[in-house]
């Protein structure tokens, strides 16, 4: 299900202009890639992933963003910020194509960044940026999650927002088996398919009890509410505040609504989705996708062939595309 389109709002007409991206994760999955460089800046081609993520919000009209990083984040914030000396050099090659490249992170928005001093959590994590935010709706986009460019689900969710105030949160459906991976809503029925009030929130419910086949994935539309709540919100599942608990409170007052997406969504923060990742946005390149699709089928045509040939099939698929 995709959750029907609403009349759109202007940007410029909207309370919602402000985002927020935590970005403070040790990304322990992807040691040791992750030991010196944080995994927000793991290459998906020929960006980092957390540029997608911040051209996510830009697209949806949301252009100052605050990064919630952590130590050892330092080149997230040199990648939003000019590179003046290979600027230069660029430019006196005449190399245009890759200087509007370099020059693109810098110019995407009004990047902020705020460390979290300790790993507490996404709910601590979301609270470091109250000063930030003020008293004034905002949205929050998690690095690991990311959505294809040609998906519009923040501009639905921001559009939500406007029409119904209190906050909302993206959902995604899944398999059961898999549900305990996630925080998972209760919902009902809003009267318009693709679009349910939340009645209640679990953080990965233990196999067997969670309320729903619905995920909570990484893309939040909330409320200053929030805030409040999450100061008072205990640790909870590991030992971290979650944001999840903090909703869960402010879904007991009728105020939380959720998005169902059903479109293209990538968690790069596990090995086999990341590369899944790679090789889908390449595919849709028109620079890279008829090339690399091309050798892309050689490739798997040659796998299949190894099941009789041994490495033969692999060796061919392997040259033929390098003739």
């Amino acid at each position: 299900m995709i959750a029907p389109h609403c009349t759109a709002t202007p940007a410029s007409a909207r309370t919602v202009r402000k985002a927020v991206v935590p970005a403070a994760g040790l990304g322990t999955r992807f040691l040791p890639a992750t030991k010196a460089t944080p995994k927000e800046m793991l290459p998906v081609v020929d960006k980092p992933a957390i540029q997608y993520v911040v051209e996510e919000a830009a697209a949806a009209g949301l252009e100052d963003i605050l990064m919630v990083t952590g130590r050892h984040k330092r080149a997230i914030e040199d990648h939003f910020d000019h590179a003046f000396e290979l600027e230069q050099a660029l430019a006196a090659k005449g190399d245009t194509v890759r200087l509007d490249a370099v020059r693109d992170p810098a110019r995407l928005a009004d990047v902020h960044h705020i460390r979290q001093g300790d790993p507490l959590g996404l709910g601590h994590a979301v609270l470091c940026a109250r000063h930030h935010v003020g008293e004034q709706p905002f949205a929050v986009l998690l690095g690991d999650d990311l959505i294809d460019p040609r998906e519009t689900l923040l501009s639905r969710m921001l559009e939500v927002r406007e029409r119904y105030a209190g906050s909302v949160v993206a959902l995604m459906e899944v398999d059961p088996a898999q549900i305990h991976r996630y925080g998972c809503a209760a919902v009902e029925p809003a009267g318009e398919d693709g679009f349910v009030r939340v009645t209640g929130l679990v953080e990965k419910p233990a196999p067997g009890a969670a309320p729903s086949r619905y995920a909570v994935i990484g893309r939040y539309v909330l409320d200053p509410a929030v805030f409040d709540v999450l100061e008072r919100t205990p640790p909870g599942r590991g030992g971290e505040i979650q944001l999840t608990d903090a909703l869960q409170d402010l879904a007991a007052d009728g105020t939380v609504h959720g998005v169902v997406f059903g479109g293209l969504r990538y968690d790069t923060g596990d090995k086999a989705d990341y590369l899944r990742t790679v090789v889908r946005l390449a595919c849709a390149r028109p620079d890279l996708g008829p090339e690399f699709t091309g050798w892309l089928r050689e490739f798997v045509a040659g796998l299949e062939q190894d099941t009789t040939d041994g490495r033969d099939g692999r060796r061919a698929a392997w040259s033929g595309a390098h003739t």
